[in-house]
């Protein structure tokens, strides 16, 4: 995998929230599943990268 993708002001904020909703379980417990949550935030970054080759295919069929 390459780099991280540009995040909009959207996604860091849900990415934000998602990472203190673990925090918030992990202080609860170490053994409290985390899964639900990890899985919304890959999802958040995978469309993200999504987003960044749809736009870099746009940007070189302008050209």
């Amino acid at each position: 995998m390459g780099q991280d993708p540009k995040f909009t002001a959207g996604e860091i904020t849900r990415m934000a929230w998602l990472t203190a909703r673990m925090a918030k379980r992990g202080i609860a417990s170490q053994t409290v599943y985390q899964g639900d949550l990890e899985r919304k935030f890959t999802r958040i970054v995978d469309g993200a990268r999504e987003r960044e080759e749809k736009n870099a295919k746009d940007s070189r069929n302008r050209n």
